[in-house]
């Protein structure tokens, strides 16, 4: 979930500032149209979008599901309607993640000025890519990473379990 959480964290940051600095406003509702405008950062946004509701194939799917299952295996009541209640949490998710995306990015563009914008520069596209990379690795192949925690972690639950 660390993992997941300073990647995820980083990247929209890293695309929050790049459409900041294109047109220098943090207004959601001023902006549109942006997807014609910055392809690239606009696609980029949409898969950060929906890596951060946890969709399998992300890193947030695994690091979620993780946490659910293992909490709703317990057999005290209160921890299996906290799950729910959490599980269903990811709706609430989805609605303001994909609203932020249909103002921003779809319909026509509603400033003149974003017409001219600056495209996106080699070094931001390597920078965004970096973020991606293990967003989308550890969301495919995630047991690289569980293995490699799991090591250094044996201690430390043998120490619990006792």
């Amino acid at each position: 979930m660390l993992f997941r959480s300073g990647f995820m964290t980083a990247l929209f940051f890293a695309l929050i500032g790049m459409i900041y600095e294109r047109t220098h406003t943090r207004d959601v509702t001023k902006l549109g149209g942006l997807l014609k405008v910055l392809p690239f950062i606009s696609v980029i946004y949409v898969i950060a979008g929906l890596a951060s509701l946890g969709l399998p194939g992300f890193s947030g799917f695994i690091a979620e599901m993780n946490i659910f299952v293992g909490a709703f295996q317990h057999d005290n009541m209160f921890y299996r309607v906290a799950t729910i209640i959490s599980v269903s949490a990811i709706l609430v998710t989805a609605v303001y993640i994909l609203r932020v995306v249909g103002i921003m990015l779809m319909g026509p563009v509603k400033n003149e000025a974003y017409l001219n914008l600056e495209k996106v520069t080699w070094y931001e596209k390597t920078g965004i890519l970096l973020l991606l990379i293990p967003i989308v690795g550890i969301g495919v192949a995630p047991l690289w990473l569980s293995n490699m925690i799991l090591e250094s972690l044996q201690p430390f639950i043998q120490g619990v379990l006792q």
